[in-house]
């Protein structure tokens, strides 16, 4: 008889953010005439920059042509594509990266969950606390995280790295070795950045122990200050020690449209002299049949002159929405932080209510969504996280009803 991957049935409950979208269905389900304003997950709302949906058109009617019809896609994405993701996201900041160590694929969240698999399952692993869920999860369905404790929120087998107001919500180095470090700058769902000397100590942490950092840089194009690093890879030997994580979804509005890159680079080699470049090439070959012409397409025109403005102005409107929000709950009394080279809000709940009990209270009280700190781990208890992606309008409207309880 077949069996199911017990690692799974470790999980617990649901996805943080299935279970929100339940509790939101329930409460529309209950109050049909209520006016959800959902501040909760990272969806954005503007529409694809007019440099994009051109570029978009023009693929679509290459695909009515014999001459200039595609098929399958090559396993790791165009040279256009790739050339151009080198151009402007690298040495256009002074680093140096090979095409050949660009892998095009369909967002930061598969990836970021994928990664995994071509470590060893024995594998150490460190996160933040609190942390993006995905990779704590895609860890336990691989059977690398031990048992859960209920009462803690913790696994016994993963390494934790508090992140609290008193280190303003940036990690200090692993009190036990690991294998592999998750980061995430700017970060989900705290909003905090580090700097690049904070950086460069992880750098050189992982390359003295032998680890491997997965640094999730998904949301860079939100940084706003000039001392902030948008890639690790402008640290000092992160090119044997870690793979960088990005996506198109936040920086050019594509949630809807997907696509994303890794970088592994040719340096980053594991203890035996195993190329993981190599590795992950294979396993990116195997799994995977390249994200669509028409898309790739899209992503390139991201990066020409018009591209590069309209998507600007984008995630000027975010920030702007982010501001709104972080100036108001000021207001309102509310600890807050993030909301500067982040569209994320990090808030202090009320005193004496709990993450979810803060999440019941803005869904009943002023019908506003958000999510709860505690659904990102155990040291998000006592948190709750606003996105600055809604419209302008309901963004002001949100934050006036919450001023009002």
């Amino acid at each position: 008889m077949f069996k199911a991957n017990d690692n799974y049935l470790k999980l617990p409950g649901s996805y943080l953010f299935s279970t929100v979208a339940r509790k939101q269905r329930e409460y529309v389900a209950a109050h049909p005439d209520c006016n959800i304003i959902r501040l909760s997950i990272g969806d954005v709302t503007q529409p694809l920059a007019p440099a994009i949906i051109d570029a978009l058109h023009k693929a679509v009617d290459e695909m009515a042509v014999a001459e200039t019809f595609r098929g399958y896609a090559p396993d790791l994405g165009y040279d256009f594509l790739r050339s151009a993701i080198v151009e402007n996201d690298y040495k256009a900041r002074g680093v140096d990266i090979a095409t050949d160590e660009v892998f095009v694929s369909d967002g930061a969240k598969s990836d970021s969950a994928n990664i995994q698999e071509i470590f060893a399952v024995d594998s150490k692993i460190a996160v933040c606390d609190p942390v993006y869920p995905v990779y704590v999860d895609s860890n336990v369905m691989a059977g690398r995280t031990g048992t859960y404790d209920s009462t803690t929120g913790l696994w016994s087998d993963v390494i934790y790295m508090p992140c609290s107001a008193a280190n303003k919500f940036a990690p200090e180095l692993p009190k036990e070795t690991p294998d592999i470090i998750y980061l995430c700058f700017p970060n989900n769902p705290t909003g905090a950045t580090v700097k690049k000397e904070k950086l460069q100590e992880f750098v050189d942490y992982a390359n003295k122990v032998g680890a491997v950092i997965i640094y999730d840089a998904a949301y860079e194009a939100y940084i706003s200050e000039d001392d902030v690093p948008h890639s690790i890879y402008e640290c000092d030997g992160a090119k044997t020690c870690a793979i960088e994580l990005k996506s198109f979804s936040k920086n050019a509005g594509f949630t809807g449209t997907r696509l994303g890159y890794v970088i592994v680079p040719k340096e980053l080699k594991d203890a035996e002299g195993t190329s993981l470049n190599a590795l992950w090439a294979r396993r990116h070959g195997t799994k995977f049949n390249g994200a669509p012409y028409i898309v790739q397409r899209a992503g390139e025109a991201v990066y020409s002159e018009a591209g590069k403005a309209q998507t600007r102005e984008q995630i000027a409107y975010y920030m702007n929405n982010a501001k709104v929000i972080s100036e108001g709950l000021k207001a309102a009394g509310y600890t807050v932080s993030g909301g500067v080279n982040a569209p994320y809000i990090w808030l202090k709940t009320p005193e004496g209510m709990t993450s979810w009990e803060f999440f019941d209270y803005l869904l009943d009280k002023a019908n506003v969504v958000g999510t709860p700190g505690s659904g990102f781990g155990p040291s998000g208890e006592g948190y709750f996280r606003l996105t600055a992606f809604g419209t302008y309008e309901s963004t002001v409207e949100a934050i006036e009803r919450i001023k009002k309880l």
